[in-house]
Protein backbone atom coordinates (compact mmCIF):
# COMPACT_ATOMS: atom_id res chain seq x y z
CA UNK A 1 0.00 0.00 0.00
CA UNK A 2 2.69 2.37 0.82
CA UNK A 3 3.94 1.42 -2.84
CA UNK A 4 0.97 2.22 -4.68
CA UNK A 5 0.48 5.81 -2.53
CA UNK A 6 3.81 6.50 -3.73
CA UNK A 7 3.07 5.96 -7.13
CA UNK A 8 -0.38 7.65 -7.28
CA UNK A 9 1.47 10.51 -5.42
CA UNK A 10 4.09 10.55 -8.41
CA UNK A 11 1.70 9.96 -10.98
CA UNK A 12 -0.40 13.15 -10.07
CA UNK A 13 -0.06 14.79 -13.52
CA UNK A 14 -1.19 12.05 -15.16
CA UNK A 15 -3.79 11.20 -12.77
CA UNK A 16 -4.94 14.50 -12.70
CA UNK A 17 -5.63 14.72 -16.34
CA UNK A 18 -7.57 12.14 -17.10
CA UNK A 19 -9.91 12.66 -14.26
CA UNK A 20 -10.28 15.97 -14.99
CA UNK A 21 -11.39 15.05 -18.49
CA UNK A 22 -13.73 12.22 -16.95
CA UNK A 23 -15.47 14.50 -14.88
CA UNK A 24 -15.64 17.00 -18.26
CA UNK A 25 -17.20 13.87 -20.38
CA UNK A 26 -19.68 13.02 -18.18
CA UNK A 27 -20.55 16.40 -17.26
CA UNK A 28 -20.84 17.22 -20.47
CA UNK A 29 -24.17 14.68 -21.40
CA UNK A 30 -25.38 13.81 -17.50
CA UNK A 31 -28.84 13.53 -17.47
CA UNK A 32 -30.63 15.18 -15.14
CA UNK A 33 -30.62 13.38 -11.67
CA UNK A 34 -33.71 11.42 -10.49
CA UNK A 35 -35.52 13.14 -7.72
CA UNK A 36 -37.81 11.29 -5.57
CA UNK A 37 -41.41 12.84 -6.19
CA UNK A 38 -42.58 15.17 -3.33
CA UNK A 39 -45.12 13.89 -1.40
CA UNK A 40 -48.69 15.63 -2.77
CA UNK A 41 -50.17 17.82 -0.05
CA UNK A 42 -52.82 16.76 1.77
CA UNK A 43 -56.26 18.51 0.87
CA UNK A 44 -57.06 21.39 2.76
CA UNK A 45 -60.56 20.02 5.39
CA UNK A 46 -63.30 22.73 6.28
CA UNK A 47 -63.73 22.98 9.92
CA UNK A 48 -66.43 21.66 10.94
CA UNK A 49 -69.59 24.15 12.40
CA UNK A 50 -69.75 24.03 16.15
CA UNK A 51 -72.78 22.54 17.94
CA UNK A 52 -75.51 24.23 19.21
CA UNK A 53 -75.04 24.57 22.78
CA UNK A 54 -79.29 23.76 23.77
CA UNK A 55 -81.29 26.05 26.70
CA UNK A 56 -80.30 24.27 30.10
CA UNK A 57 -83.66 22.07 31.31
CA UNK A 58 -85.00 23.21 34.83
CA UNK A 59 -83.31 21.31 37.51
CA UNK A 60 -86.08 18.61 39.46
CA UNK A 61 -86.85 19.22 42.86
CA UNK A 62 -85.15 16.74 44.96
CA UNK A 63 -85.98 15.44 47.96
CA UNK A 64 -83.63 15.86 51.22
CA UNK A 65 -82.27 12.55 51.83
CA UNK A 66 -82.82 11.19 55.20
CA UNK A 67 -80.17 10.06 57.06
CA UNK A 68 -78.59 6.70 56.93
CA UNK A 69 -77.59 5.00 59.78
CA UNK A 70 -73.87 3.26 59.64
CA UNK A 71 -74.57 -0.46 59.93
CA UNK A 72 -70.91 -1.22 61.23
CA UNK A 73 -69.89 1.06 63.88
CA UNK A 74 -66.16 2.77 63.21
CA UNK A 75 -63.42 2.61 65.16
CA UNK A 76 -62.29 5.26 67.17
CA UNK A 77 -59.41 7.50 65.28
CA UNK A 78 -55.83 7.28 67.01
CA UNK A 79 -54.81 11.00 67.49
CA UNK A 80 -51.42 9.83 66.45
CA UNK A 81 -52.30 8.67 63.01
CA UNK A 82 -53.28 11.53 60.57
CA UNK A 83 -56.70 11.18 58.48
CA UNK A 84 -56.58 9.78 55.17
CA UNK A 85 -56.54 12.19 52.59
CA UNK A 86 -59.39 12.22 50.12
CA UNK A 87 -59.68 10.78 46.73
CA UNK A 88 -58.72 13.74 43.97
CA UNK A 89 -61.93 14.07 41.49
CA UNK A 90 -61.17 12.67 38.21
CA UNK A 91 -62.20 14.65 35.15
CA UNK A 92 -65.09 14.20 32.74
CA UNK A 93 -63.38 12.34 29.64
CA UNK A 94 -62.68 14.21 26.46
CA UNK A 95 -61.30 14.27 22.82
CA UNK A 96 -58.09 12.50 23.37
CA UNK A 97 -54.75 15.48 23.05
CA UNK A 98 -52.24 15.25 20.19
CA UNK A 99 -48.92 16.34 21.79
CA UNK A 100 -46.86 18.52 18.91
CA UNK A 101 -44.53 17.34 16.91
CA UNK A 102 -41.07 18.18 17.94
CA UNK A 103 -39.16 20.64 16.28
CA UNK A 104 -36.08 18.43 14.57
CA UNK A 105 -38.92 15.60 13.97
CA UNK A 106 -41.34 18.80 11.86
CA UNK A 107 -37.63 19.90 10.26
CA UNK A 108 -36.90 16.82 8.94
CA UNK A 109 -40.43 15.88 7.63
CA UNK A 110 -40.19 19.15 6.13
CA UNK A 111 -36.78 17.61 4.14
CA UNK A 112 -38.75 14.51 2.79
CA UNK A 113 -37.03 12.06 4.67
CA UNK A 114 -36.33 10.30 8.13
CA UNK A 115 -33.63 7.65 9.30
CA UNK A 116 -34.73 4.99 6.63
CA UNK A 117 -34.07 7.78 3.95
CA UNK A 118 -31.06 8.98 5.49
CA UNK A 119 -30.31 5.31 5.76
CA UNK A 120 -30.81 4.34 2.31
CA UNK A 121 -29.06 7.93 0.71
CA UNK A 122 -32.83 9.14 -0.81
CA UNK A 123 -31.40 12.63 0.96
CA UNK A 124 -27.83 12.64 -0.48
CA UNK A 125 -26.85 14.44 -3.84
CA UNK A 126 -27.36 12.55 -6.79
CA UNK A 127 -24.19 11.08 -8.61
CA UNK A 128 -23.86 12.71 -12.29
CA UNK A 129 -24.18 10.06 -14.92
CA UNK A 130 -24.16 9.55 -18.47
CA UNK A 131 -25.63 7.32 -20.77
CA UNK A 132 -22.68 5.65 -22.78
CA UNK A 133 -23.31 6.19 -26.84
CA UNK A 134 -21.61 6.41 -29.90
CA UNK A 135 -20.20 10.09 -28.88
CA UNK A 136 -19.66 8.94 -24.90
CA UNK A 137 -17.30 7.02 -26.46
CA UNK A 138 -15.76 8.86 -28.92
CA UNK A 139 -14.60 11.65 -26.19
CA UNK A 140 -13.23 8.98 -24.48
CA UNK A 141 -11.32 7.60 -27.15
CA UNK A 142 -9.94 11.56 -27.53
CA UNK A 143 -9.01 11.99 -23.63
CA UNK A 144 -6.73 8.29 -23.95
CA UNK A 145 -5.03 9.63 -27.29
CA UNK A 146 -4.31 13.12 -25.71
CA UNK A 147 -2.53 11.06 -22.51
CA UNK A 148 -0.41 9.23 -25.13
CA UNK A 149 -1.98 5.67 -25.26
CA UNK A 150 -1.54 6.18 -29.21
CA UNK A 151 -4.47 5.39 -31.32
CA UNK A 152 -5.14 1.99 -31.64
CA UNK A 153 -5.07 0.98 -27.90
CA UNK A 154 -7.20 3.78 -27.34
CA UNK A 155 -9.89 2.26 -29.77
CA UNK A 156 -8.94 -1.39 -28.57
CA UNK A 157 -9.48 -0.37 -24.41
CA UNK A 158 -12.41 2.34 -25.13
CA UNK A 159 -13.91 -0.93 -27.24
CA UNK A 160 -13.50 -3.76 -24.52
CA UNK A 161 -14.68 -1.19 -21.90
CA UNK A 162 -18.25 -0.76 -23.51
CA UNK A 163 -18.75 -4.28 -24.93
CA UNK A 164 -21.66 -5.21 -23.22
CA UNK A 165 -22.60 -1.67 -21.30
CA UNK A 166 -23.84 0.57 -24.52
CA UNK A 167 -26.99 2.51 -23.29
CA UNK A 168 -25.79 1.73 -19.84
CA UNK A 169 -25.65 5.17 -17.30
CA UNK A 170 -21.94 5.37 -15.95
CA UNK A 171 -20.62 7.82 -12.91
CA UNK A 172 -17.22 8.97 -13.40
CA UNK A 173 -16.09 6.22 -10.17
CA UNK A 174 -17.09 3.40 -12.49
CA UNK A 175 -15.60 4.71 -16.13
CA UNK A 176 -12.23 5.08 -13.71
CA UNK A 177 -12.77 1.48 -12.82
CA UNK A 178 -13.76 0.30 -16.30
CA UNK A 179 -10.64 1.80 -17.79
CA UNK A 180 -8.31 1.00 -14.30
CA UNK A 181 -9.47 -3.35 -15.02
CA UNK A 182 -8.56 -2.77 -18.93
CA UNK A 183 -5.04 -1.21 -18.44
CA UNK A 184 -4.61 -4.09 -15.83
CA UNK A 185 -5.54 -6.57 -18.34
CA UNK A 186 -3.45 -4.98 -21.49
CA UNK A 187 -0.16 -4.74 -18.88
CA UNK A 188 -0.13 -8.02 -16.93
CA UNK A 189 1.94 -9.92 -19.69
CA UNK A 190 4.29 -7.80 -19.69
CA UNK A 191 4.67 -7.08 -16.08
CA UNK A 192 8.11 -9.55 -15.70
CA UNK A 193 11.11 -8.45 -13.46
CA UNK A 194 14.60 -8.67 -14.88
CA UNK A 195 15.61 -12.49 -15.31
CA UNK A 196 18.80 -13.34 -13.39
CA UNK A 197 20.64 -16.43 -14.57
CA UNK A 198 23.58 -18.79 -13.13
CA UNK A 199 25.76 -17.45 -15.78
CA UNK A 200 29.03 -15.69 -14.34
CA UNK A 201 28.99 -12.57 -15.14
CA UNK A 202 25.07 -11.93 -16.63
CA UNK A 203 25.88 -9.35 -18.88
CA UNK A 204 23.07 -6.36 -19.10
CA UNK A 205 23.79 -3.68 -21.63
CA UNK A 206 21.87 -0.43 -20.92
CA UNK A 207 20.99 1.53 -24.16
CA UNK A 208 18.48 4.41 -24.22
CA UNK A 209 18.81 7.85 -26.33
CA UNK A 210 20.35 11.43 -24.30
CA UNK A 211 18.67 12.19 -21.47
CA UNK A 212 16.37 8.89 -21.11
CA UNK A 213 17.66 8.48 -17.62
CA UNK A 214 20.48 5.29 -17.96
CA UNK A 215 23.42 6.39 -15.41
CA UNK A 216 20.97 6.99 -12.61
CA UNK A 217 19.03 3.37 -13.34
CA UNK A 218 22.08 1.68 -13.65
CA UNK A 219 23.05 2.68 -9.98
CA UNK A 220 19.40 1.95 -8.27
CA UNK A 221 19.53 -1.63 -9.63
CA UNK A 222 23.30 -2.03 -8.50
CA UNK A 223 21.89 -1.12 -5.58
CA UNK A 224 18.54 -3.56 -5.51
CA UNK A 225 21.22 -6.52 -6.96
CA UNK A 226 23.68 -5.38 -4.18
CA UNK A 227 21.12 -5.58 -1.15
CA UNK A 228 19.67 -9.06 -2.95
CA UNK A 229 23.16 -10.52 -2.01
CA UNK A 230 24.84 -10.03 -6.03
CA UNK A 231 27.96 -8.99 -6.49
CA UNK A 232 27.56 -6.24 -9.13
CA UNK A 233 30.46 -4.79 -11.10
CA UNK A 234 29.54 -1.50 -13.07
CA UNK A 235 31.30 -0.61 -16.53
CA UNK A 236 30.93 2.97 -17.54
CA UNK A 237 30.56 2.75 -21.20
CA UNK A 238 30.27 6.35 -22.23
CA UNK A 239 33.69 6.92 -22.69
CA UNK A 240 33.16 10.24 -24.57
CA UNK A 241 31.58 12.01 -21.47
CA UNK A 242 34.09 12.76 -18.51
CA UNK A 243 30.82 14.42 -16.75
CA UNK A 244 28.92 11.09 -17.55
CA UNK A 245 31.67 8.83 -15.68
CA UNK A 246 31.89 10.93 -13.25
CA UNK A 247 28.07 11.26 -12.36
CA UNK A 248 28.40 7.15 -12.72
CA UNK A 249 30.68 7.29 -9.85
CA UNK A 250 28.56 8.94 -7.88
CA UNK A 251 26.09 6.09 -8.32
CA UNK A 252 28.58 3.47 -7.76
CA UNK A 253 29.67 4.90 -4.40
CA UNK A 254 26.07 5.25 -2.97
CA UNK A 255 25.18 1.81 -4.22
CA UNK A 256 28.79 0.25 -2.92
CA UNK A 257 29.59 -1.26 -6.25
CA UNK A 258 32.98 -0.65 -8.00
CA UNK A 259 33.29 1.34 -11.85
CA UNK A 260 35.38 0.65 -13.94
CA UNK A 261 36.44 3.47 -16.55
CA UNK A 262 38.78 3.86 -19.53
CA UNK A 263 40.33 6.91 -20.83
CA UNK A 264 38.23 9.51 -22.52
CA UNK A 265 37.24 9.55 -25.93
CA UNK A 266 38.63 5.52 -25.93
CA UNK A 267 36.95 2.89 -27.81
CA UNK A 268 34.04 1.70 -25.63
CA UNK A 269 33.66 -1.63 -27.32
CA UNK A 270 37.16 -2.36 -25.69
CA UNK A 271 35.82 -1.14 -22.86
CA UNK A 272 32.73 -3.71 -22.70
CA UNK A 273 35.45 -6.52 -23.32
CA UNK A 274 37.70 -5.67 -20.63
CA UNK A 275 34.96 -4.84 -18.26
CA UNK A 276 34.08 -8.68 -18.95
CA UNK A 277 36.96 -10.29 -18.27
CA UNK A 278 37.95 -8.03 -14.87
CA UNK A 279 34.28 -9.23 -13.87
CA UNK A 280 34.82 -13.02 -15.13
CA UNK A 281 38.10 -13.05 -12.85
CA UNK A 282 36.55 -11.28 -9.94
CA UNK A 283 33.40 -13.80 -9.92
CA UNK A 284 30.85 -11.10 -10.23
CA UNK A 285 27.27 -12.41 -10.64
CA UNK A 286 26.31 -9.42 -12.46
CA UNK A 287 28.20 -6.84 -14.99
CA UNK A 288 26.21 -3.81 -16.05
CA UNK A 289 27.08 -1.67 -18.52
CA UNK A 290 26.51 1.95 -19.28
CA UNK A 291 26.42 3.21 -22.77
CA UNK A 292 26.66 7.10 -24.44
CA UNK A 293 23.13 8.13 -25.12
CA UNK A 294 22.75 8.78 -28.81
CA UNK A 295 19.23 9.23 -30.92
CA UNK A 296 17.58 6.82 -32.67
CA UNK A 297 17.80 8.75 -35.98
CA UNK A 298 21.65 8.87 -36.09
CA UNK A 299 22.56 6.02 -37.70
CA UNK A 300 26.60 6.48 -37.19
CA UNK A 301 26.04 6.28 -34.04
CA UNK A 302 23.54 3.02 -33.79
CA UNK A 303 26.42 1.36 -36.16
CA UNK A 304 28.37 2.02 -33.10
CA UNK A 305 26.05 0.48 -30.21
CA UNK A 306 25.49 -2.40 -32.88
CA UNK A 307 29.53 -2.66 -32.69
CA UNK A 308 29.47 -3.11 -28.79
CA UNK A 309 27.21 -6.22 -28.96
CA UNK A 310 29.46 -8.03 -31.56
CA UNK A 311 32.38 -7.42 -29.28
CA UNK A 312 30.71 -8.32 -26.45
CA UNK A 313 29.72 -11.90 -27.99
CA UNK A 314 32.88 -12.66 -29.42
CA UNK A 315 33.82 -12.29 -25.49
CA UNK A 316 30.80 -14.58 -24.51
CA UNK A 317 28.17 -15.51 -27.50
CA UNK A 318 25.86 -16.25 -25.18
CA UNK A 319 25.94 -12.27 -24.28
CA UNK A 320 24.09 -9.84 -23.65
CA UNK A 321 21.99 -11.82 -21.64
CA UNK A 322 19.65 -8.60 -21.22
CA UNK A 323 19.45 -5.61 -22.97
CA UNK A 324 17.91 -3.11 -20.77
CA UNK A 325 15.87 0.01 -23.01
CA UNK A 326 15.17 3.28 -20.86
CA UNK A 327 12.83 5.70 -21.63
CA UNK A 328 11.72 8.83 -20.80
CA UNK A 329 8.15 8.61 -20.54
CA UNK A 330 7.97 12.78 -20.95
CA UNK A 331 8.70 12.05 -24.79
CA UNK A 332 5.28 10.56 -25.48
CA UNK A 333 4.90 8.58 -28.72
CA UNK A 334 8.40 9.02 -29.76
CA UNK A 335 9.08 6.34 -27.29
CA UNK A 336 7.34 3.87 -29.92
CA UNK A 337 9.95 4.82 -32.82
CA UNK A 338 13.07 4.16 -30.26
CA UNK A 339 11.61 1.06 -29.49
CA UNK A 340 11.70 -0.28 -33.19
CA UNK A 341 15.04 1.47 -33.95
CA UNK A 342 16.79 -0.24 -30.83
CA UNK A 343 15.27 -3.76 -30.96
CA UNK A 344 16.76 -3.91 -34.32
CA UNK A 345 20.26 -3.15 -33.85
CA UNK A 346 20.69 -4.19 -30.07
CA UNK A 347 18.01 -6.47 -29.38
CA UNK A 348 16.21 -5.13 -26.62
CA UNK A 349 15.22 -7.74 -24.61
CA UNK A 350 13.13 -5.55 -21.56
CA UNK A 351 11.95 -1.39 -20.88
CA UNK A 352 12.95 0.60 -17.89
CA UNK A 353 10.28 3.58 -17.70
CA UNK A 354 12.00 6.65 -16.14
CA UNK A 355 10.32 10.25 -15.58
CA UNK A 356 7.22 8.69 -14.83
CA UNK A 357 7.04 11.91 -11.97
CA UNK A 358 7.21 14.11 -14.41
CA UNK A 359 4.91 13.46 -17.02
CA UNK A 360 1.00 14.04 -17.63
CA UNK A 361 1.19 11.28 -20.79
CA UNK A 362 1.62 8.03 -18.69
CA UNK A 363 -0.56 6.09 -21.10
CA UNK A 364 2.54 5.95 -23.10
CA UNK A 365 3.37 2.79 -21.45
CA UNK A 366 -0.03 0.94 -22.14
CA UNK A 367 0.80 1.99 -25.90
CA UNK A 368 4.28 0.19 -25.84
CA UNK A 369 2.91 -2.64 -24.07
CA UNK A 370 0.50 -3.21 -26.54
CA UNK A 371 2.43 -2.80 -29.52
CA UNK A 372 5.58 -4.39 -28.74
CA UNK A 373 4.88 -6.88 -25.34
CA UNK A 374 8.73 -6.48 -24.23
CA UNK A 375 8.96 -6.91 -20.73
CA UNK A 376 8.36 -3.94 -18.72
CA UNK A 377 11.17 -4.56 -15.81
CA UNK A 378 10.86 -1.22 -13.48
CA UNK A 379 9.55 2.37 -13.48
CA UNK A 380 11.32 5.19 -12.14
CA UNK A 381 9.21 7.59 -10.26
CA UNK A 382 12.08 9.90 -8.84
CA UNK A 383 15.70 11.17 -8.06
CA UNK A 384 16.55 8.87 -4.88
CA UNK A 385 18.22 5.41 -5.07
CA UNK A 386 14.93 3.69 -3.72
CA UNK A 387 12.78 5.55 -7.07
CA UNK A 388 12.90 2.40 -9.25
CA UNK A 389 10.10 0.41 -8.47
CA UNK A 390 9.66 -3.49 -10.26
CA UNK A 391 6.68 -2.49 -12.53
CA UNK A 392 3.19 -3.73 -10.52
CA UNK A 393 0.07 -3.31 -13.47
CA UNK A 394 -2.77 -3.26 -10.85
CA UNK A 395 -1.16 -0.26 -9.01
CA UNK A 396 -0.44 1.43 -12.17
CA UNK A 397 -3.65 1.16 -13.83
CA UNK A 398 -5.49 2.75 -10.22
CA UNK A 399 -2.34 5.01 -9.86
CA UNK A 400 -2.97 5.97 -13.85
CA UNK A 401 -6.76 6.55 -13.20
CA UNK A 402 -6.62 8.60 -10.06
CA UNK A 403 -8.23 5.69 -8.35
CA UNK A 404 -7.75 5.03 -4.64
CA UNK A 405 -6.29 1.99 -2.84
Amino acid sequence: MALFSKLKDRLFKSSSRLEAGLDAIVEEGAEAPEQPAAPAPAPETPPAPAPETPSPAPAPEVPPARPVEDPAPRPEADPGVPPPAPEPELPAPGPAEVPPAAPEMAAEGARGGGLVSRLFGRGAAAVPRRVLDDEMLESLEELLIASDMGVDTALRVTANMAEGRMGQKLSVEEIKRLLAAEVTRVMEPVARPLPIYPKKPQVVLVVGVNGSGKTTTIGKLASQFRDAGKSVVIAAGDTFRAAAVEQLEVWGQRAGVPVLKAETGSDPASLAFDAMTKAEEDGADLLMIDTAGRLQNRADLMEELAKIVRVIRKKDPSAPHNTLLVLDATTGQNALSQVETFRKLADVSGLVMTKLDGTAKGGVLVALADKFGLPIHAIGVGEQIDDLAPFDPEDFARALTGLEG
